[in-house]
């Protein structure tokens, strides 16, 4: 990526090799996740030119002095947030938090790059993975081993989508049995939220979208209700099918308008969670005398509250025991030569999830 609103250019860079503590992936797959499309859009800022590409799935091929955990020849699913394991978040368990580790924004944690183009000039990391590449250098605490058994366009989808939806309910919100759930936004977490919800035995699920190819995603993993948003005033709708208000609801769209909706479509007492990502800089507005009346709750889920090395591990698991829909979530798979394809198909809403995979 060099600017914001033009497409990304495919070219050949280089690549240094691993430092101390980094290891060197030969990516396999890497999910085409709206998180980048903010960058691409010019909805938040980061140096340039970048590589971006967050959600992947990789082999170890080598690694710099000092790493234990990971080995060439490991398959790994990326982890976003480093984890130092040493600040107050990480001793805590609250590792999405971390704080104890520091860097300029697109370097690793020595503050250098790995990325360079074949002039010379210095290309970013994006969250220090950068993975619509085929190869990446990455710190060794955002690998984790995921094993041989599940294909690499699935497993690539544990890292963001899957995690961050799967983790607003289960951790975030802690939804409980017999509850009443509205999802608004139905991509590839809005989904994740619906199957976590139908999974954990929500009683009713009321998926709202824009899109029916969306809604129709959202029936197929277990909305009992659709709403079209465009057809009238979704949270009515929530609260005529809900028989008065969710008790919790998800904005996995990301914007100051289904922020407001999801807290409204809660009832008393209910717990409205804000997963999607606005464009940095808006704001909402939420009414402080109702919030004190109804003692409703609004929560933030940033890539859904969760510990990687113990969640992850236990979504994985479920995708081998055929109770967690990792197939029907790939609704198309790409080239990295197709990667602005992708993108423009994300934004007309015709993938639950894509996944670029490397050599075809």
């Amino acid at each position: 990526m060099f600017a914001a609103n033009e497409p990304l250019q495919v070219e050949e860079v280089e690549l240094a090799e691993p430092g101390p503590g980094e290891a060197r992936v030969r990516i396999e797959a890497a999910g085409v996740c709206h998180s980048d499309l903010h960058w691409m859009l010019g909805h938040a800022s980061t140096p340039l030119p970048v590589v971006l590409g967050h959600e992947g799935c990789g082999i170890v091929e080598a690694v710099g002095d000092g790493v234990t955990s990971v080995r060439p020849g490991d398959r790994c699913v990326f982890i976003l947030r480093p984890n130092c394991g040493r600040c107050d978040f990480c001793t805590v368990g609250r590792p999405m938090l971390c704080d104890g580790r520091t860097n300029p924004d697109g370097t690793l944690f020595d503050g250098t790059t790995r990325l360079r183009r074949l002039n010379g000039d210095v290309v970013y990391h994006y969250g220090r993975i950068s993975c619509f590449a085929e190869h990446a250098v990455l710190p060794e605490e955002q690998l984790l081993v995921a094993g041989d058994d599940i294909p690499a366009d699935r497993a690539a989808l544990v890292g963001c989508a899957v995690i961050t939806g799967f983790g607003a309910v289960m951790n975030t919100a802690k939804i409980e049995v017999g509850s009443d759930v509205a999802v608004i936004g139905c991509g590839g977490i809005g989904l994740n939220v619906v199957a976590a919800a139908r999974m954990l035995g929500a009683r009713r699920i009321v998926a709202v979208d824009v899109d029916d190819r969306h809604l129709g995603f959202a029936r197929d993993f277990g909305a009992t209700d659709l709403v079209d948003a465009r057809a009238g005033d979704p949270v009515a709708a929530i609260h005529t099918a809900t028989g008065g208000g969710a008790h919790y609801a998800f904005d996995a769209y990301g914007s100051p308008r289904t922020m407001e909706q999801a807290f409204a479509a809660v009832r008393a007492g209910g717990t409205a969670v804000q997963i999607g990502l606005a464009p940095e800089g808006e704001t909402g507005s939420i009414s402080p005398f109702e919030l004190a009346l109804s003692e409703k709750t609004l929560k933030g889920s940033f890539m859904g509250s969760s510990r990687p090395r113990v969640d992850m591990p236990r979504l994985l698991d479920l995708y081998r025991l055929g109770r967690l829909d990792l197939d029907r979530l790939v609704t198309r798979t790409y080239r990295l030569d197709e990667v602005n394809e992708a993108y423009d198909d994300l934004q007309r809403g015709v993938l639950a999830r894509g996944v670029i995979t490397m050599g075809g």
